[in-house]
């Protein structure tokens, strides 16, 4: 079936996305990974191509346009060329909706307009080595002192942590007052107290930028509270749907990548005098996952417009990461035993794409999480 998402401005977007990929991410790609963060460089590039901040309004540098099919397709892309150190999507499906929403005119005026050049790269902090899921558990704690908050307490699995300018800080700044208790607090490069420790050496994702963060006695100016106080994890909850819809976006263009690669591939590798294609366990391999990864690409359609309007809700958000993550890791799996050998040769973007598929099911809320939030939803 052909999509009915996409108009033709979304597809020039998908051209000059590709385009610049080809010229700016692929050539350096293997040196990111080998380095294991990527090259500043490449985030002024695309803020001078108007790949950062689509949404954020015009005023700031920003394209001014409130729609998510843009996110997508620059999700889809950077996925497609194997760009796997970009954190251009957290950046923009993550990072956006708090600055624009959360933030006084003065923080808009001070970060947003870097935010959109790709000279302040961000990252939000939630995970800490005791905590992952359970938001609730966090330590890290930040009191108030005249018109600073000080803070203390460490993170760890921060994407951009290395790079990142700005970091969203999840913080405890009310012991005794349960989920009311917590505050963000945005922690600038340079501030007394803010370390990074290790970037981080993964099983997959090689060129991004992992680390831990230590924040030892931070004085954080009160003017970089954001949002309300001891609402933090209500915002939290409040992105959480966009972050997830991000993640399945990558999912499905990960599977229907691999799965086409893999489809050319069975075309062209022969055994026993003839083309892997034509065995009839081959051809069902295939039918089978392509008619799953179909069957995602209309849901994931059906939900990107249902966020556009407004109507996407965090069950849906999590019935689309849990279930498109889980059919990516599969898709991938059985790609690269359809590849034989070769499959486990990191030359071939089977093998890339296996390693980096891993953490799909896991970031951005585990799958047992995901079917937690459905199973509540229904009532049981």
């Amino acid at each position: 079936m052909q999509s009915a998402l996409y108009e033709a401005d979304h597809e020039a977007f998908r051209a000059m996305v590709r385009d610049f990929l080809a010229k700016e991410a692929v050539p350096h790609q293997a040196a990111w990974e080998e380095a294991g963060v990527v090259d500043r460089s490449v985030w002024i590039k695309a803020g001078e191509q108007g790949l950062l901040g689509m949404e954020v309004p015009e005023e700031f540098g920003g394209g001014g346009v409130k729609d998510f099919r843009y996110n997508a397709v620059l999700a889809a892309e950077i996925t497609r060329a194997g760009a796997s150190g970009l954190g251009f999507t957290l950046h923009n499906d993550v990072i956006a909706p708090y600055l624009l929403d959360l933030t006084t005119d003065e923080q808009k005026a001070r970060w947003l307009p870097r935010f959109v050049s790709g000279e302040l790269i961000t990252a939000i902090a939630m995970t800490e080595p005791g905590a992952g899921s359970d938001l609730q558990g966090l330590q890290t704690s930040a009191r108030r002192d005249g018109d600073d908050w000080v803070l203390n307490g460490s993170k760890t699995f921060i994407t951009n942590g290395i790079n990142a300018d700005l970091v969203i800080v999840v913080a405890k700044t009310d012991p005794e007052a349960g989920a009311r208790g917590f505050s963000l607090l945005v922690v600038e490069r340079g501030m007394p107290g803010f370390e990074r420790g290790r970037n981080l050496e993964k099983v997959g994702l090689k060129a991004q930028d992992t680390a831990e963060l230590f924040f030892d006695d931070v004085r954080v100016p009160a003017e970089n509270l954001l949002g309300t106080e001891g609402h933090g994890f209500f915002h939290l909850m409040n992105n959480l749907p966009q972050e997830r819809l991000s993640i399945a976006a990558v999912a499905v263009a990960a599977a229907r990548f691999i799965l086409d690669t893999t489809v050319d591939y069975c075309k062209e590798r022969t055994a026993f005098g003839k083309p892997i294609g034509k065995f009839q366990n081959t051809r069902f391999e295939l039918a089978e996952m392509h008619t799953e990864v179909s069957i995602a690409e209309t849901y994931l359609e059906k939900a990107i417009l249902e966020h556009n309007a407004g109507r996407f809700t965090a069950e849906d958000a999590a019935m689309a990461k849990w279930w498109t993550t889980e059919l990516q890791k599969r898709v991938v799996d059985r790609c690269l035993q359809l590849h034989g050998g070769y499959g486990y040769m990191l030359e071939y973007p089977v093998a890339k794409a296996y390693l980096d598929s891993r953490i799909q099911t896991i970031y951005g809320g585990t799958t047992e999480i995901m079917k937690e939030i459905v199973g509540r939803s229904l009532g049981v």
